[in-house]
């Protein structure tokens, strides 16, 4: 098992990535990255990421903000990974040449355009959230196979689309100006994401956004 790292340095409406050209037996070669790397032996998440992105890119974090964790089973040499996720915008320092590839300030509204792995393409849009997740990314000779998460609220509470239902009918029930909401499951409710309304699949009996990674059972409610 391996624990890493991953941090997106954000300011003025951009990002900065790394191009990993540089490293012919790198993993992640050709492939456009956020800043990181493996924890040291007693050393913290947030002790890794200042040390990490100094040392690719030049630049001290003053306060990076812990997003998420995302687990990777078996995405090298079948060994686990786990990675710690932050955001940061504020720090000091300018960019270096650095060793891993080559850095740019990309605007926020291309990050999609770029060579991105897959499930970087899907966790990147839950930056901007203020709920906290934990997803889990599958792939299989470099290709994503499934993903799914788990969001959480500042509060800890679990955020998905039956425990939003659930408080929409408790509501409407304490009404007495409003009838009971009485839920009707309708095929067209397993073709969206209740959560974001994205685009789904169908996979044994669940239904997968492709968008936010929000897994449900078919025929809820």
């Amino acid at each position: 098992m391996k624990l890493a790292t991953l941090c997106y340095v954000k300011a003025n409406g951009r990002t900065l990535m790394l191009h990993r050209i540089k490293k012919p037996a790198d993993m992640h070669a050709g492939k456009w990255n956020g800043l990181g790397g493996k924890l040291l032996p007693g050393e913290t998440p947030e002790q890794c990421v200042i040390r990490e992105i100094e040392e690719e890119s030049g630049l001290k974090l003053t306060k990076p903000r812990w997003r998420g964790i995302l687990t990777f089973p078996a995405f090298s040499a079948e060994e686990d990974w786990y990675v710690f996720l932050f955001v940061a915008q504020e720090f000091t320092g300018n960019l270096i040449d650095s060793e891993e590839g080559v850095l740019r300030w990309i605007d926020d509204d291309k990050l999609l355009d770029l060579n991105l792995w897959a499930g970087d393409k899907i966790f990147l849009q839950w930056l901007d959230q203020e709920r906290f997740f934990s997803g889990q990314f599958i792939y299989k000779d470099g290709a994503l196979q499934e993903h799914s998460v788990v969001f959480y609220t500042a509060e800890g509470t679990v955020s998905d689309a039956t425990q939003t239902q659930a408080k929409q009918i408790a509501q409407a029930s304490s009404s007495p100006s409003k009838p009971a909401f009485q839920p009707v499951y309708q095929p067209v409710d397993d073709t969206y994401c209740w959560m974001c309304n994205g685009p789904v699949v169908k996979r044994h009996c669940k239904i997968i956004c492709q968008v936010c990674g929000f897994t449900r059972d078919c025929g809820d409610p």
